[in-house]
């Protein structure tokens, strides 16, 4: 393929590329020689959640990629990439990580400790909260191991609604992803609007 498009591209905490290189915005940095999927040129995703599986560091970059490229599920490599923005995400992914973990919560007894650290981000009732999600896992755990031996008995039985159940349960997960995806593309930018205007 070959037209240009926006993606993301994570580099190290210390706005260094993967090879030590700093981080020029606005550098069109090319490739000479073959397009390696993990291995030679310059890679990137369309989405900042799948760039975030590859990520050095917490420092996330808006990038155009150019030339010729090749796409794989969840990322791709290309001839040319140019660093539009860059913002320190840190504090977005903590951000992040709560809202995603607040999405869910209404699936477990969370403990009132929890709640509000998922809602505020007060670090005073983080140990609290750590403990109860610490010990909600581990209920968890034995509970996952005893469904585990009793689904175990009936697959036989079951294997036709498991498979309906696992098609939903991946339609749920691309659209869980696709959420995840649009709110912290949302939280970089307007960290970007926020930096930009300041």
């Amino acid at each position: 393929m070959k037209n240009k498009i926006l993606a993301y591209h994570w580099v190290k905490d210390d706005c260094t590329l993967r090879d030590g290189s700093p981080l020029v915005w606005h550098e069109k940095l090319a490739h000479k020689g073959e397009l390696v999927m993990c291995r030679s040129g310059y890679h990137a995703s369309i989405r900042a959640l799948d760039a975030l599986q590859n990520a050095p560091g917490s420092v996330c970059c808006r990038v155009e990629i150019g030339g010729k490229y090749i796409v794989d599920t969840d990322k791709l490599v290309a001839e040319k990439r140019t660093v539009l923005w860059a913002v320190d995400a840190k504090k977005i992914l903590h951000e992040f990580a709560r809202w995603c973990a607040l999405q869910v919560i209404h699936l477990w007894d969370a403990p009132e400790c929890v709640r509000k650290f998922l809602e505020t981000g007060d670090e005073s009732l983080c140990n609290a909260a750590m403990d109860a999600a610490w010990a909600a896992a581990w209920d968890a755990r034995a509970a996952a191991r005893d469904a585990a031996r009793d689904a175990a008995r009936d697959a036989a039985r079951d294997a036709a609604r498991d498979a309906a159940r696992d098609a939903a349960w991946a339609a749920a997960w691309a659209a869980a992803w696709e959420a995840q995806n649009n709110k912290l593309e949302e939280m970089l930018e307007e960290e970007w609007e926020n930096q930009w205007k300041a």
